[in-house]
């Protein structure tokens, strides 16, 4: 014997019913003996318990309106489901005859009992089940519709009824031994006392019959068909990479139907836990599809590796309640109090916690119990508050509770820690704290804003399997910006195949636009979609928006050169957000300022990388991280840091003045639209004030000591053509210095050192035996002299400058944050 049950979304419409009766027709066909159970056709049962609270609120138009609605999506079905319907629709219309009869005697009451709402709700089952009867009749098969009512007895508990099993059985064996001939069509969901009261087993309670059934008989398996493909890693609304579990154990499955996963009712698991029966969980619409084994037997192959998580559940809105005094510590009986006289008052506690000095005990309850909880407490402990035994009783509201579900976990080290590191890595707090001796899962108490986010972090974290999704923030698309969304858009690829990661662009602006979306900006047409749908920029809105959204993994890029962003580096990484950017100015200003960002973000666990705030593409910053980090002692850092006046020296030569050579560089774009801005030196100087911070030095902007290379007549000029005037009136001066160079057999170069604790800058003139000598083009180099490169300096050469370099810095910084955050 096989129990098949049908959900209400199997039953929800003609062609939901007749691929149910293709599914069971073929297995009859084959011979298997099975009985099916169904529950209402979906959403009626919602509309019966509407109608009566409507007609209990005096609302007849109301609910003759709902009861309209009612006997539409019946007829409807009815219509389209049955060639010749004359006969059913004899049976439907008592149905609604009586059905209309009681709402009007509510209606007339002004009162619906529980009594009287679970005879009203049993309508939904029953007309449901004598459709499919006749469907199944039609069709050529010999079936027999069973109320469950006279099988299923219970207690007169209405709306959530508790079976009496030993008599339930004893009938459900009776009929079934009496009735072999004809396909049993059996009413989910109802039961009836002893009296012939109608009961209800609770929403969901359809599983829950076919399991009572499935375990009097002592069924080979209990099929749950449904509109999913099993029970999954986690909510695939909420996490878009959540996959089908082939195998749950009913342990598994009890701590996952109880935190929120809906594919199963709790109660079902009980009955068939105790005779060891298989519940198959399968998709009506994709009959094919393997689904999932709830079964007694290990799964030897845990879906987490290495951890034995099965599954990240959660339930939202929770109160939690912490209850609080000098009174509680060392009394025996005070727990005892507390939990019996919330259980008088019906309030089922979903998650304990209580710290070992015993003053205070932690506890959450549905969010509709948080009142009657803190008047049930109040009340038994009214003497104890008003002697200040116990202090507080304080309730908060907007919390979720989230668990990591699997039986492998038991005696797994590091889980607990690889939890609270993925969540802590996000800024998601952990408000309480629950794990059983049992080690079959671990439960925390989160702020319910927090729930998706944390969902889908503990997912990426667990299930490596899956590809992890990295939210970029950008700000600032000119050239290097644009530059890195196209590498990102043409890496993406390879970072799925190879890295298993993926790129979202969930926030983009420019000095123009700004444009958000959770699900990603377009890599390819972002310009177009940032101009067509953008809205006007605002950077305080921009970044309010950016937290709003409390995206996972979300990292935000700030690819402008300006001081305008640079403000807000503070609060994006007090919200737990990294920070990739090229611009130098945050970590070029007061040393209060570098620490205080560097110290948030050590604080918030999250990283502030600027890798390319001094080589560009050239690992310059990390490397000498490395260094330090390894024990090695710097003695000397030597460096040419201008692309562009690298460019002008290394073209400066006998065949060309000066002047000519700054033109051209200027020509080619090399420098700023005033070169004075880049022979100046003052970006060199940010740049070695950034290593000489990173090397440890508290230095000052003005602690930079910058020769100037430039007369005075040049830096005197009002514009640029006239700079270039006075530049080639003063070509005589740098020839000179360029001829005294070639005689001595060296070459100018511009260099900035650090030595000492002291950075300085200034024109030099390096012979052969000097690693900048054969320095060429616009490249950048850098010379670390240390303890253990003392004879022959760590050197570091290559394209300091270029959007290209630059953004495929960014890049690097972002993969970089990717696999710290996964």
């Amino acid at each position: 014997m096989k129990i098949l049950k049908f959900g209400g979304t199997s039953v929800g419409s003609a062609k939901s019913i007749a691929t149910l009766i293709h599914i069971v027709s073929k297995r009859v066909a084959a011979g298997e003996k099975m009985a099916v159970v169904c529950s209402a056709v979906g959403g009626i049962t919602n509309l019966l318990l509407k109608a009566a609270a409507q007609a209990a609120a005096g609302n007849q138009t109301d609910y003759q309106r709902t009861l309209h609605t009612i006997d539409q999506k019946h007829l409807i079905i009815i219509d389209e489901l049955l060639n010749d319907p004359q006969d059913f629709l004899v049976v439907y219309k008592q149905y609604y005859t009586e059905l209309t009869q009681i709402l009007q005697g509510v209606y007339l009451l002004r009162e619906a009992s529980e009594r009287s709402l679970d005879l009203i709700a049993s309508f939904g089952e029953r007309i449901a089940n004598q459709l499919v009867a006749a469907a199944f009749t039609q069709k050529g098969i010999p079936t027999q519709y069973v109320d469950a009512r006279t099988l299923v007895i219970t207690d007169d508990n209405f709306g959530q009824a508790n079976v009496h099993f030993k008599e339930t059985n004893a009938k459900i064996n009776a009929f079934f031994a009496q009735n072999e001939a004809k396909l049993p069509i059996i009413t989910g969901f109802l039961g009836a006392t002893t009296s012939g009261a109608t009961t209800t087993l609770g929403r969901g309670g359809s599983d829950y019959t076919a399991s009572i059934f499935g375990a009097a008989l002592h069924a080979h398996s209990i099929e749950i068909w449904t509109d999913v493909n099993g029970m999954l890693t986690a909510d695939p609304r909420i996490v878009p990479s959540a996959f089908t579990l082939p195998h749950v154990s009913y342990i598994e499955a009890m701590e996952l139907s109880h935190f929120g996963a809906k594919v199963i009712y709790p109660p079902t698991l009980y009955p068939a836990f105790t005779q060891k029966i298989p519940i198959a969980i399968r998709n009506t619409f994709q009959p094919d599809a393997v689904g999932t084994i709830i079964s007694d037997s290990p799964n030897p192959t845990p879906t987490a590796p290495n951890t034995g998580i099965k599954g990240i559940s959660s339930i939202a809105q929770v109160a939690l309640v912490n209850v609080s005094g000098a009174g509680l510590v060392g009394v025996a009986g005070v727990a005892g109090r507390l939990f019996s006289a919330l259980a008088r008052g019906n309030v089922n506690i979903i998650l304990i916690t209580q710290a070992s000095s015993e003053h205070s005990i932690c506890f959450a309850v549905s969010l509709p119990d948080a009142q009657k909880t803190q008047t049930l407490i109040s009340t038994e402990f009214e003497y104890e508050l008003a002697q200040g035994r116990i202090s507080h009783i304080e309730i908060s509201t907007d919390n979720s509770i989230i668990a990591a579900i699997g039986e492998g976990m038991s005696h797994t080290p590091g889980i607990a820690g690889k939890m609270f590191m993925a969540l802590g890595k996000n800024g998601i707090n952990v408000v309480a704290i629950a794990q059983g001796s049992s080690e079959y899962n671990i439960s925390v108490l989160i702020p319910q804003k927090d729930l998706v986010k944390a969902l889908n972090v503990l997912h990426q974290a667990f299930f490596k399997a899956t590809e992890k999704v990295l939210n970029l923030f950008v700000v600032g698309t000119g050239l290097i910006g644009s530059t890195l969304l196209k590498q990102l858009h043409d890496q993406k690829n390879y970072l799925a195949q190879n890295q298993e990661l993926t790129i979202h662009l969930a926030g983009v602006a420019n000095s123009r636009k700004m444009l958000f979306s959770a699900q990603s900006i377009d890599l390819v047409h972002w310009r177009q979609t940032l101009e067509q749908q953008g809205e006007t920029t605002d950077l305080p809105q921009f970044i309010k928006r950016m937290q709003a959204m409390n995206l996972p993994n979300s990292i935000f890029i700030d690819n402008t050169a300006g001081a305008a962003v640079v403000p807000y580096y503070n609060q994006i990484l007090e919200a737990s957000i990294s920070v990739a950017t090229p611009n130098k100015i945050a970590n070029s200003g007061s040393y209060a300022s570098y620490i205080a960002l560097k110290n948030t973000a050590q604080k918030r666990r999250v990283k502030f990388l600027y890798e390319t705030n001094v080589g560009a593409g050239l690992p310059v910053i990390s490397t000498l991280a490395d260094l330090i980090n390894s024990g090695d002692e710097l003695l000397k850092i030597e460096a040419v840091l201008s692309g562009t006046i690298s460019y002008i020296f290394n073209n400066f030569d006998a065949s060309s003045t000066f002047s000519q050579v700054v033109q051209e560089a200027k020509n080619l774009g090399y420098t700023e639209p005033d070169p004075r801005d880049d022979l100046s030196g003052m970006d060199i100087a940010r740049k070695i004030l950034i290593l000489a911070r990173e090397a440890g030095f508290a230095l000052e902007p003005k602690d930079i000591e910058v020769e100037n290379m430039l007369p005075q007549a040049c830096l005197e000029a009002d514009t640029v053509s006239d700079f270039f005037e006075a530049l080639e009136e003063q070509n005589h001066f740098f020839e000179q210095k360029r001829f005294q160079a070639e005689c001595e057999g060296k070459r100018l170069r511009f260099i900035a050192c650090l030595e000492n604790g002291k950075a300085q800058i200034n024109l030099q003139a390096v012979d052969a035996k000097h690693p900048f000598y054969n320095l060429a083009g616009s490249d950048n180099i850098i010379a670390f002299t240390t303890m253990r490169y003392q004879n022959t300096p760590l050197v570091i050469k290559g394209p300091g400058a270029g959007a290209e370099v630059t953004a495929a810095g960014v890049f690097a910084n972002i993969i970089s944050i990717g696999n710290y955050l996964g």
